[in-house]
């Protein structure tokens, strides 16, 4: 599956999401990530960022898509992030 995950959560807690992402998904714009990923490590992503997150406070957004094969993508301007940058 493909997932596109964007948050806006308060700043003491947004490197440690940005962290965490950078590990599971490609970065491709502040507070967007993106990737091709298995079910079962989309559980683990939600079940990790609910120990980051404030829920009272803060916002995660998950687009998840059965194939990636369904999804256009254009960029406009200088392109972030590249799926060579996922840190391991």
């Amino acid at each position: 599956m493909y997932v596109i995950i964007a948050y806006d959560v308060n700043v003491e807690r947004v490197n440690k999401v940005k962290a965490y992402l950078r590990t599971k998904l490609t970065w491709v714009q502040n507070s967007l990530f993106e990737g091709e990923i298995t079910e079962a490590t989309l559980l683990k992503i939600k079940n990790d960022l609910n120990q980051i997150i404030d829920e009272e406070a803060d916002s995660v957004v998950i687009y998840v898509f059965r194939d990636k094969a369904y999804i256009s993508r254009e960029n406009m301007g200088i392109i972030k992030g590249s799926p060579d940058e996922v840190v391991i």
